[in-house]
């Protein structure tokens, strides 16, 4: 640790959750790589919110995982998580997934532990100012110090740091996130290369003093019991006796009040805050305003670590000045005495537009520049750790003449993210969500391995042994399925009375166990009691299996939907098509097409404000002209 050498394969700008993943991506696919960060122990830091997973994030987690990143082996590890909770469980399996609390303190210690004994990988803590390029290639990077540093990549994951700014109020600092240094420079070295700048905004609430909290009439907020985990390696699991509990309360009339009296003061509303803000994680001020006929809103209290008291109020970001912040937590049950630990605030940061980006994460018209984080326009850690790897990977595997790791839309929703980005770019903090998944049956939390552990196999970050491992704990399941098509009902007398136990008729004794099992509410457990000679399966398999097969209608419907889709999906476009002139388009459409100039037709049709109408329209242009040019060769 903290080794600098003048010249690496790859240097890595940041030490956040990208650049982490990056690092571990590029050094252990054996080339030689710098990690440079300002303060190592801030290294994956949980600057904000101290949870992994969520809605959509938590199967991210899994699929870093399937393919070989460490996000998920950090944060089920002890010490890491608190308390883990599953999502979604009432509306399928599509959506469901895992949100764990993580300590603070805990997380990023072991987090750094990890990296510290990565072969190949040196961390040291120096500020970049300036990203050299010659001839549209990265040469290396340029320190604070004057050092330049020659490498063959160079992957930006500065995170909120670049030209950061903390508000509360009219009362800006100087200063990135948790208290960190801003980075100055970098930003317009970048922009120096000709490259399209953003100017995003985000923010987090107060944290506070559990003793001054009044729980005693407070929702409880309690983990969920099971063998439940990120990482398909993890066999060690938190009791649920000993997971940290949570509180819930809500805003009211007289909170909203004083926000609506206060609006003037703020950073965001009183014309101080210049970035846009994440739409999907907005503000308390944004929330009263934008949703002004909701009488509250819902607060999580949540522990921060066991190493120190401090409550995290979640859904309570702000940047209002501490005076307005204190009457504001004041109005909320339980809180009236509440004291702060720290205000909460707004920051700024410069980003870049990620539509800049192929699909590698590499910098158009730059060879060996990646981005990745929060710098190329996402929010949130595990959005972050996704694209960190993919860069690191990429990278990695371009140095060494080998062909991208490319992960469509159906593949997996890190395929969504980059796609999204790199095809519509964004003008906002962009954040994952179950919704922008066309094939969320397919792209499920369960199946993260049977997805994307090939992939990661292939490319070198996952072991032989572990490939073989899950493969077989996968083999297990389709064995028994086939075991469940090849009986029949009739021959079991202690199934059919369980059947009918449930409220169902007679079943027909032709009936197949894998028909049975299609049933609502009839488990693989259940059935085990009933029959013998089925294999034992444990929890992470059960579930497999009862989704394969209760959903296998619905999923055969999906795939032959992608299938569908794919017929155009993979229709190449021609970068001299003039979409200016071309008859049908909307005028929209055009200057689109135009700017980005997509490479299939399935890429035209994620590109915002590009039609269905539009599509069809291209499609008979691109389809004419292979039509014309065939009669041509005839």
């Amino acid at each position: 640790m903290f080794n600098l050498n003048s010249e690496y394969d790859v240097i890595v700008v940041g030490g956040g959750h990208a650049g982490v993943e990056a690092a571990h991506a590029s050094a252990t696919l054996g080339l030689k790589t710098l990690m440079l960060c300002f303060n190592f122990k801030m290294v994956s830091n949980l600057a904000c919110n101290p949870t992994i997973g969520g809605s959509a994030k938590g199967i991210v987690v899994r699929e870093i995982d399937a393919l070989g990143g460490i996000m998920g082996k950090m944060a089920d590890l002890p010490g890491s998580i608190l308390q883990m909770k599953v999502l979604n469980t009432s509306k399928g399996p599509g959506v469901r997934c895992y949100r764990a609390q993580e300590d603070k303190i805990g997380y990023p210690k072991n987090v750094q532990q990890y990296i510290s004994n990565i072969p190949n990988l040196d961390i040291s803590e120096h500020e970049v100012k300036k990203v050299y390029v010659e001839n549209k290639e990265v040469n290396g990077v340029i320190l604070d110090n004057g050092q330049f540093i020659k490498s063959k990549a160079v992957i930006l994951a500065t995170g909120t740091h670049m030209e950061a700014r903390i508000l509360r109020g009219h009362v800006s600092k100087d200063e990135g996130p948790d208290g960190e240094k801003s980075s100055h420079g970098l930003s317009g070295s970048i922009a120096d290369l000709g490259l399209k700048m953003l100017r995003l905004k985000t923010g987090t609430p107060p944290r506070l003093k559990p003793s001054s909290i009044d729980f005693s009439d407070l929702a409880v907020e309690i983990g969920d019991s099971g063998k439940y985990s990120f990482s398909y390696d993890t066999n060690w699991f938190l009791p649920q006796d000993k997971m940290i509990k949570c509180h819930l309360t809500y805003t009211n009339e007289t909170t909203h009040k004083i926000i609506r009296e206060h609006l003037k003061d703020s950073a965001m509303y009183g014309g101080v805050v210049t970035g846009v803000g994440p739409r999907y994680c907005p503000s308390i001020e944004d929330k009263v305003v934008r949703f002004a006929n909701k009488k509250r809103h819902q607060l999580f209290l949540e522990p921060e670590s066991v190493y120190f008291d401090s409550i995290y109020l979640q859904g309570f970001s702000t940047s209002m000045p501490e005076e307005v912040q204190v009457q504001m937590v004041h109005s909320l049950k339980g809180l009236e005495h509440a004291e702060f630990l720290k205000y909460a605030y707004a920051i700024e940061y410069d980003a870049i537009e990620p539509s800049q980006l192929d699909h590698t994460l590499q910098v158009k018209g730059i060879n060996g520049l990646y981005i990745c984080g929060q710098i190329a326009g996402t929010s949130g850690y595990e959005e972050a750790a996704a694209l960190g790897l993919m860069a690191g990977i990429n990278a990695s595997l371009s140095i060494m003449h080998r062909p991208p790791l490319i992960l469509s839309r159906d593949e997996a929703y890190i395929g969504i993210m980059i796609d999204d980005l790199v095809t519509k770019g964004t003008n906002e903090p962009y954040r994952l969500l179950s919704s922008r998944s066309e094939y969320r049956l397919i792209t499920r939390n369960d199946n993260a391995d049977i997805r994307l552990l090939k992939k990661g196999y292939q490319v070198g970050l996952v072991s032989e042994d572990r490939f073989n491992r899950l493969n077989q704990s996968n083999e297990e399941i389709f064995n028994c399925i086939h075991i469940l098509e090849s009986h029949q009902i009739a021959a079991q007398q202690k199934v059919r009375d369980y059947i009918k136990s449930l409220g169902f008729p007679e079943p027909n004794g032709n009936e197949t166990l894998k028909q049975t099992m299609k049933r609502q509410n009839v488990s693989y457990n259940e059935l085990c009691k009933c029959i013998d000679y089925l294999p034992h399966l444990n929890q992470e398999q059960i579930f497999k299996l009862e989704t394969q097969i209760k959903y296998e209608g619905y999923i055969t419907q999906e795939i032959k939907e992608c299938q569908r889709r794919k017929q155009y999906e993979d229709l190449e476009l021609s970068s001299d098509i003039d979409y200016l002139h071309m008859d049908g388009l909307s005028l929209e459409a055009r200057e689109k097409l135009n700017l980005f100039k997509p490479k299939t037709l399935g890429e035209a049709s994620r590109i915002t404000n590009v039609h269905p109408a539009d599509i069809d329209c291209l499609s008979f242009h691109v389809r004419f002209a292979q039509y014309q040019k065939s009669k041509k060769k005839e």
